[in-house]
């Protein structure tokens, strides 16, 4: 059921488009056996739902953040939104440590995506740890496996100039997070 949840907030997302709808689907379309891929691992990580959605919405979120894609982070801020993530909970995730407006757990998620983003990746050790203490052996793979397809997306949506859509027009959007170097 939570599959069937996700596709069809990803569905209500795509609809709210409102401009450069075919930037990403353009340049896939160059590569087929690539858009063919991506396809495949988008469906595969909808349908790994063991973990909490909003825990991946959340840790997609940072990522998004962190690299600073906005086409990841308007999309992500309409899905984070349709999971159930409140407003504060956006407008908080670049100091997500000192905000009331996440658990524990949350806080946990949001700094493994933290690290697993990190270049070199770093401090997981601890983290994971941790994790496994509220999370199982493939819950926490599933998150993995999210936070690095992130990283993927965004990068390659940068390194490509797919640019926002809209969709989170109208409510709170994400931001993406000063540069620390």
């Amino acid at each position: 059921m939570r599959a069937l949840t996700r596709i069809h907030h990803y569905a209500s997302a795509f609809r709210q488009a409102k401009r450069n709808r075919s930037d990403l689907p353009g340049w896939l379309a160059r590569r087929p056996l690539i858009g063919f891929a991506v396809a495949v691992y988008e469906t595969m990580l909808l349908f790994s739902n063991r973990l909490d959605p909003r825990l991946k919405e959340l840790a997609e979120l940072k990522t998004a953040g962190l690299i600073n894609c906005e086409f990841c982070l308007d999309i992500g801020s309409a899905l984070a939104k349709s999971s159930g993530l409140s407003e504060k909970q956006l407008i908080d995730l670049p100091r997500y440590r000192t905000s009331a407006a996440y658990n524990d757990l949350e806080k946990l998620v949001i700094s493994f995506a933290e690290a697993m983003t990190a270049t070199p990746a770093i401090d997981l050790d601890d983290v994971r740890t941790e994790l496994l203490t509220h999370l199982s052996k493939a819950q926490l793979a599933e998150l993995a496996a999210a936070i690095a397809w992130e990283n993927q997306r965004a990068r390659i949506n940068q390194g490509l100039g797919v640019r926002p859509t809209g969709m989170a027009e109208g409510g709170v959007c994400a931001l993406p997070e000063p540069r620390t170097q």
